[in-house]
């Protein structure tokens, strides 16, 4: 199992997405969750493709972390 870090962006109209540890692997949806869905499908493609490239798998080094100030 392979878990990588995606990041949710609201955009002018619609959401973004994209891993930090999956270079060029990006989606966008009308919802968040439609953005969720379509990244979790995108990466699932983008693994599979290299795979089938015999190239390895990132490992995923990023994180996310809430900073709060007052």
């Amino acid at each position: 199992m392979h878990r990588f870090l995606v990041v949710i962006e609201k955009a002018n109209g619609n959401y973004s997405a994209y891993s930090p540890d999956l270079p060029g692997c990006v989606a966008t949806g009308a919802t968040r969750e439609e953005a969720e869905h379509n990244m979790h499908e995108a990466i699932e493609m983008h693994v599979c493709g290299l795979l089938e490239d015999k190239l390895p798998i990132p490992e995923s080094n990023s994180f996310a972390e809430y900073i709060a100030i007052q």
